[in-house]
């Protein structure tokens, strides 16, 4: 009889926790479509509570304020970007590092033409007035840390050229690089760290190229050319079997 009442009990909650689930979906997708329209410095919750056919008051109950519902379309496009890396990341084998990093190259510009407003919610200006909290932070990481497991690997079992002569680094960028190796590049070298930090936002760089418009009577075969910085930026780094070499 216990058992019986407790799931009674219970049943509402869970009524109630879809129902708000739902109302949430409806409100960000309504959000999403409002940055396409308009941009992310236009978002307004009046104006989504209006086009859902609902009253300001009731949407603070869902995001209490703008700054939130920014902040869960920031942390859900990060989530999704970093998700399609990973699923790219694992449909290689594991010892491909060179074509593990060509498929999350290649899903990541997949994913911004696919979703490319949200893309520039993300990687584009800064909006006005906005800081990103701590929660951010983590989805943020998703698609680097994929990238940089990769460039690991590939240093644990050989796979990475010897660097060629490069720039000295200076000692602060000497100490900063040695932290992001130890941290999520397996303690790589210093200018392997700093490499794949270069390669980092060359290939970040040119998806925004392309979806800005500013490769525009420029570059007609965007995905050639995404396609030969890849495997250029990715020998830079000096995953093997990326620009000619046996791998």
């Amino acid at each position: 009889m216990e058992a019986s009442h407790h799931a009674s009990r219970d049943a509402p909650r869970t009524a109630r926790a879809r129902v708000r689930a739902e109302l949430t979906g409806e409100i960000k997708q309504e959000a999403r479509r409002q940055l396409a329209a308009e941009g992310a410095p236009a978002l307004s919750l009046r104006a989504v509570a209006r086009e859902l056919g609902m009253v300001s008051s009731a949407l603070y109950r869902y995001f209490a304020s703008r700054d939130d519902l920014l902040t869960a379309l920031i942390v859900d496009a990060y989530d999704a970007i970093g998700a399609a890396a990973e699923a790219a990341d694992a449909t290689c084998p594991p010892a491909d590092t060179a074509g593990r990093w060509l498929a999350v190259g290649r899903a990541i510009r997949g994913w911004a033409l696919a979703h490319p407003h949200e893309y520039a919610l993300v990687y584009g200006s800064p909006v006005p007035g906005y800081r990103a909290p701590e929660e951010t932070v983590g989805p943020a990481s998703r698609v680097t840390l994929v990238l940089c497991g990769i460039i690991a690997e590939a240093a644990a079992s050989a796979q990475l050229t010897p660097a060629a002569d490069l720039p000295p680094l200076t000692p602060a960028l000497r100490r900063e690089a040695e932290g992001i190796a130890q941290a999520v590049m397996g303690g790589v070298p210093p200018q392997v760290a700093v490499r794949a930090l270069v390669a980092w936002t060359q290939l970040f760089g040119a998806v925004s190229f392309e979806l800005f418009g500013h490769f525009a009577n420029i570059v007609e075969d965007n995905e050639a050319f995404f396609e030969q910085a890849l495997r250029l930026v990715g020998a830079f780094v000096g995953l093997r079997g990326l620009a000619g070499e046996p791998a």
